[in-house]
């Protein structure tokens, strides 16, 4: 069956609902909500009456998590939703999502966090330690509640490869030579992670080179990102691991020692005890390209083994094969299409107080784009077909491709490293952290404070 996603999104809650363990409420809106799910006929009949004469568009939020899983229940549901906001999307609860957060300024009642909470408690209990109230009021997160949505798997369902076990690139004859891996070097320990493997798992949790860091990889939004884990004030790394939840069709990571929910494209907490800490973790460099490539420039990589102590098809190809192959998206999530599709892939950088793409097919014509951020210049040295690109500080020279390398305005050559350009005398631009995306994930969280590179 070909992938689309409301097919998707429309299965996601059968069979998954627990009986009601709260008891009475004394809030009608409360009881008006939970109808939807918990409530004879006659109740949410009663129900849904109540909330389309009370005329208030700030149930919305709570009747779409109702209308999500009560499929016997959504038309009724959706009819309210019309009255209440003369919007008619039906039974589509994407399109409901999308129009909600389009309207940020409906502050949803205080009946959608306990409504919420229950639902989301009836599919995983576990979810209790991300959920818990007093972390939850909408002055306390740096995110919408209504717009968290359940994923489909449960609390660490996608499970996280902690210090997973390597071979060296000779013994790797699982991988064909197509195949794409995350690069990472760092302090002379390479690593090759392949996405087909890293795809049914997410993150991983490591030391190399010496350094604590752990790999994002966030399947929606196509990006995996490389942060280090060991953060001012804390004795101990944080661990990170998936929660199940998503956010505009985007990850939520939580960290296993505080159990704080984490935006993982920007690093940042944005449920729990560590929202005002300030932290955002420090990006480290990391390339997508493909095995024959990595393996040729560093025969000394050690990779991944199969043996990760899950039983999981790690065939090539196999994982998220119907959504990398769609145009569309799985979960919602708003985006500008005017200029990019919602799946191009761009080349993204944050640093230096500044955001900024490139679209991954500005490289089909160079391998060479010659840049800026926050007048900061970057040389970006890419390769559309294995999705590689890497960036350096340039310094005032501007480089070119002539054959296999890259030369300066003089003519003289430079060596691209993980770490650095090295050029005559040993002079180092260092490199700068980037990674892909999907553009929707960039445009969504970053849109408005970010630039594009046009060509």
């Amino acid at each position: 069956m070909s992938f689309t996603r409301r097919s998707f999104a429309g299965t996601l809650g059968a069979g998954l609902l627990l009986p009601s363990t709260l008891s009475a409420q004394q809030d009608p809106v409360l009881d008006a909500v939970r109808s939807t799910l918990y409530g004879s006929n006659a109740e949410f009949e009663k129900g849904m009456a109540f909330l389309a004469q009370r005329g208030n568009r700030d149930v919305v939020p709570a009747l779409l998590t109702g209308m999500r899983y009560a499929r016997r229940r959504s038309g009724d549901i959706a009819q309210v939703m019309q009255t209440l906001t003369g919007q008619n999307f039906g039974q589509d609860w994407f399109e409901w999502m999308l129009w909600q957060e389009k309207n940020p300024q409906i502050v949803p009642h205080p009946s959608l966090i306990p409504f919420k909470r229950e639902v989301l408690l009836g599919i995983d209990a576990n979810f209790d330690v991300f959920l818990q109230p007093k972390y939850l009021q909408r002055n306390k997160m740096k995110i919408r509640f209504e717009e968290i949505a359940w994923g489909g798997v449960h609390k660490d369902g996608i499970p996280s490869l902690d210090n997973p076990a390597l071979i060296p690139a000779a013994r790797a004859d699982y991988l064909k030579d197509d195949d794409l891996v995350f690069g990472v070097s760092i302090n002379g320990d390479e690593r090759a992670y392949p996405l087909r493997i890293m795809g049914w798992h997410e993150m991983f949790n490591e030391v190399i080179g010496g350094v604590p860091v752990a790999l994002a990889y966030c399947t929606l939004c196509g990006s995996g990102i490389l942060f280090e884990t060991q953060v001012s004030g804390r004795r101990k790394p944080l661990i990170f691991g998936s929660s199940g939840f998503l956010y505009r069709s985007n990850k939520l990571m939580f960290d296993r020692q505080t159990h704080s929910l984490w935006n993982q494209y920007t690093g940042k907490p944005v449920v729990g005890p560590l929202v005002d800490s300030g932290i955002e973790l420090k990006q480290r460099p990391v390339v997508i390209t493909t095995w024959q490539s990595w393996k040729t420039s560093h025969p000394q990589t050690k990779v991944l083994s199969r043996n990760t102590g899950y039983r999981r098809n790690y065939g090539s190809g196999v994982v998220y094969r119907e959504y990398f192959a769609s145009p569309e998206l799985m979960f919602p999530a708003l985006v500008d299409q005017s200029q990019h599709r919602q799946k191009d892939y761009v080349f993204t950088i944050r640093q230096f107080g500044a955001a900024r793409a490139w679209p991954l097919d500005a490289f089909n014509g160079t391998r060479v784009i010659n840049d800026a951020i926050a007048n900061r210049s970057l040389v970006l040295v890419g390769n559309a077909d294995k999705r590689a690109v890497r960036a350096y500080e340039r310094g005032s020279h501007k480089f070119t491709a002539s054959g296999g390398d890259l030369v300066d305005e003089s003519g003289q050559k430079w060596t691209m490293t993980e770490e650095a350009l090295i050029g005559p005398g040993g002079v180092e631009m260092p490199r700068v952290a980037g990674h892909i995306s999907y553009w929707f994930a960039w445009d969504n969280y970053l849109g408005d404070t970010a630039t594009v590179y046009r060509r």
